[in-house]
């Protein structure tokens, strides 16, 4: 077989990656508009029905349906001053200016919102397009046209769902946290280097730019979910993951915490162990089983099956218990090394404090009432913002129980 260049296999293996998946769709969509541009209008190069297409065309069907109105209503004022302009004065370096201070101000007067700017930019490209032609209602048309198809193509072939980029950006960053666990238990039974030490605590510091990471990829898998057909349970699914990011971005927090507690400690202790040999074994159990505490816990979070899910929370609880059982273990020992040498006993007990934390966010029973509450919140909300639509959906559900009782009722007599 001839050898594949390596750009093109990473393109097959980032297929699945919102941005190639994004580009495909516009390339589509845009081609689609110039098509259906040549054969509903007589200009011989519709460029702005492609134009307008790529600009409503978005990466999710939610995004295209609240923002798509807004931008087509910018792109269509844009092109409107545009076609005025070309038909009075033309492009000229003045012309330009006072274009530009015009279409910023239509577009203040058609609440273009957050794509005002779009007005102008529109503007100026549709300047440099239509100067030297008459046919100003076929521009207006072509812009029309290309909204349509851009709207209808995210209608007709709606956008995939981006869950799974947002499920292991979640995981990825679990993998961080338990990592930087797994490494703060190296031998606590012997000298740390303070060196050492502070390099720990710079890599939980950078953990903060994987949250920003994950947040948008959450923020994309949300509006993913939001009006989406495919999707049955979206509000579920985007309270269960930005609970579990909420989650993970404490537990990062307290990881900080305790490799500073580290640090301080290995400074004090530049020539001595750390811990006591019976007390750093003790220590090193207890930093295992909060490493596998945080893995259990994203795999909870991103369990597509309600098998998996039960099985990873079997897991956590399993975890949570040995934890538990490990730190009253490393407390007992810490107060009785404490009383006979009370040096940095202030530190020994952050460290406490903070395993303490990190269990209590991540608790089962913690995490379903967090889960419960977010649910409440969320309908609370979408019945004070939407009452209408959501006496809608309220009624609707109530038919599809009565029927599935029904049908229940009717197999138990059979």
């Amino acid at each position: 077989m001839p050898d594949v260049p390596g750009p093109v296999i990473e393109l097959v293996r980032r297929r699945r990656e919102p941005v190639v998946v994004q580009t495909l769709r516009s390339t589509a969509a845009a081609t689609i508009a110039y098509a259906a541009a040549l054969w509903l209008t007589d200009a011989r190069a519709p460029l702005l029905a492609p134009l307008t297409a790529l600009l409503v065309v978005q990466v999710t069907l939610y995004a295209t349906i609240t923002s798509g109105i807004t931008r087509v209503n910018a792109v269509v004022a844009g092109v409107t001053v545009a076609v005025g302009f070309s038909a009075l004065v033309g492009l000229s370096w003045w012309s330009l200016g006072l274009l530009i201070l015009t279409a910023l101000v239509v577009g203040h007067l058609v609440r273009a919102g957050d794509f005002i700017n779009e007005v102008a930019i529109s503007a100026m490209l549709v300047l440099g397009v239509t100067r030297a032609t008459d046919l100003a209602l076929n521009r207006v048309l072509e812009t029309l046209i290309g909204a349509a198809v851009g709207l209808l193509f995210n209608l007709l072939f709606v956008p995939p769902v981006w869950v799974q980029p947002a499920e292991e950006a979640l995981q990825d960053l679990a993998g961080r946290v338990r990592g930087l666990l797994l490494r703060m238990r190296e031998p606590l039974g012997s000298p740390v280097p303070v060196h050492r030490a502070a390099a720990r605590l710079h890599e939980a510091r950078r953990l903060d730019n994987d949250i920003t990471r994950v947040d948008e990829a959450l923020v994309q898998a949300e509006e993913s979910l939001r009006l989406n057909p495919r999707v049955k349970e979206g509000l579920l699914s985007r309270v269960v993951l930005r609970t579990g990011l909420d989650t993970l971005e404490i537990c990062t927090a307290v990881t900080r915490a305790m490799s500073r507690t580290l640090t301080d400690l290995a400074a004090h202790r530049r020539d001595e162990p750390l811990f006591p040999p019976d007390v750093a074994a003790a220590t090193e159990e207890l930093f295992d089983h909060l490493a596998d505490a945080v893995h259990n816990f994203a795999v909870l979070v991103t369990s597509p099956l309600s098998s998996s899910s039960e099985k990873a929370e079997n897991r956590l609880a399993e975890a949570m218990e040995a934890g538990r059982a490990s730190r009253e273990k490393v407390a007992h020992l810490l107060l009785a090394r404490t009383q006979e040498h009370p040096r940095q006993w202030h530190l020994q007990g952050a460290l406490l404090a903070e395993a303490d934390r990190l269990l209590d966010e991540l608790d089962v029973e913690k995490r379903s009432t967090r889960l419960a509450e977010e649910l409440d919140r969320y309908t609370r909300e979408e019945r004070d913002r939407h009452p209408v639509l959501y006496e809608l959906k309220r009624r609707l559900r109530v038919p599809r129980r009565r029927r599935r009782r029904r049908s229940t009722t009717a197999r138990a007599e059979v």
